[in-house]
């Protein structure tokens, strides 16, 4: 008789998960921190002009492809590990109802402190959501990340002084606690994307399998896993076409034909800078030099920020983006209610200033 062999695979032990998600997080900020040196190095392989147009068109897409996605499986992880510890129920009774406006407060101060471009700050937007948090929450979360963070404040003071900075803090706050306030009221959960919301409400990706109360944390790195494979499936085309849009966008801005505009005085300047900003991309420090080029030429301090303000906020590589997340009724709202405060913020600070 011939021995039986037990070709039962052994369960992974507990410790190897641990380490391996420690190296694995090592080598992610490892990456992470090489990825503009690299962008750089890639491009001057090519028989490109580094300082063209096109050199810097191919660099800003070599440089926020991985960091995007970097982003994205991370915090897509993330959210999807936190999320096994808690139903989407008591997440939502948490930062709902009469929590709703503290909800927002505290979305858009955290959105202060990560300096994220617009398309960065959607994987975060993404997370919250699969996390249930409500979705006008994550949309002030979504307007304060690109457009009130640290390093467009710094900038801004070094342009234009401390009181110019603390009012676009001020008023860029105020917008992203209303307008995600305003979209809460309007209770748009139901115009997300089919996919969206069924993680809004615990029936897709990323949903716990068993109580959380019974789940190890191996259980929980699965769960993070699976939201990954779910949610990244999803959207990477969208990723990798918005950017791509984006950088094109950001080698050939038009600086020139855009002071005329803005310099006009004209009542329209300021929806006519809004219009404009919107089919551009870049970040708040790369706005900046914009900014300060604008001014330089003549152009009123609150059609710039408007027009800043919109390029960070409302970008067109952002919208794509967002287009596999929102429907479109969702994405229009979106736009009008952020357009209309940027408006807003732009004529004021052109009265004060």
């Amino acid at each position: 008789m011939s021995a039986r062999i037990d070709t039962r695979t052994r369960p992974t032990p507990d410790w190897l998960w641990h380490a391996a998600l420690a190296a694995g997080l090592v080598l992610w900020v490892a990456i992470y921190r090489q990825l503009l040196p690299l962008a750089n190095w890639l491009v001057s392989l090519t028989p490109l002009d580094a300082h063209s147009h096109s050199g810097e068109a191919l660099a800003f897409f070599l440089y926020d492809v991985p960091k995007v996605m970097m982003l994205l499986v991370l915090i897509v992880f993330v959210m999807g590990v936190v999320r096994s510890f808690f139903s989407p129920e008591k997440t939502r009774a948490l930062l709902s109802g009469r929590a709703e406006g503290l909800g927002n407060a505290m979305a858009a101060s955290l959105g202060i402190v990560t300096p994220f471009c617009s398309c960065s700050a959607v994987p975060l937007f993404i997370g919250f959501v699969s996390a249930g948090v409500p979705l006008g929450v994550t949309f002030s979360f979504l307007i304060a990340a690109p457009m009130v963070n640290e390093v467009a404040l710094v900038l801004l003071f070094g342009l234009v002084g401390w009181k110019v900075a603390a009012t676009y803090l001020s008023f860029g706050l105020l917008l992203a606690i209303g307008a995600g306030w305003i979209i809460g009221r309007l209770n748009l959960e139901g115009w997300l994307q089919g996919w969206v919301r069924d993680i809004h409400t615990g029936a897709g990706a990323g949903a716990p399998s068993a109580p959380s109360h019974e789940m190890t944390m191996v259980d929980r790195y699965r769960e993070g896993l699976t939201a990954v494979k779910d949610i990244v499936g999803k959207v990477w085309v969208w990723i990798l076409a918005g950017i791509a849009l984006g950088a094109l966008i950001h080698g050939y801005v038009p600086q020139d034909a855009m002071a005329r505009i803005m310099g006009t005085g004209a009542w329209w300047s300021v929806p006519a800078a809004v219009v404009m900003g919107i089919p551009m991309y870049t970040n708040a420090a790369g706005v900046i030099p914009i900014v300060e080029a604008l001014l330089g030429k003549g152009a009123a301090l609150g059609t710039v920020l408007a027009f800043m303000m919109s390029v960070i906020a409302l970008s067109l590589p952002e919208m794509l983006i967002l287009r596999k997340v929102l429907t479109f009724r969702l994405l229009a709202v979106f736009v009008g209610v952020v357009g209309t405060g940027i408006l807003c913020v732009g004529f004021l600070f052109n009265l004060i200033f």
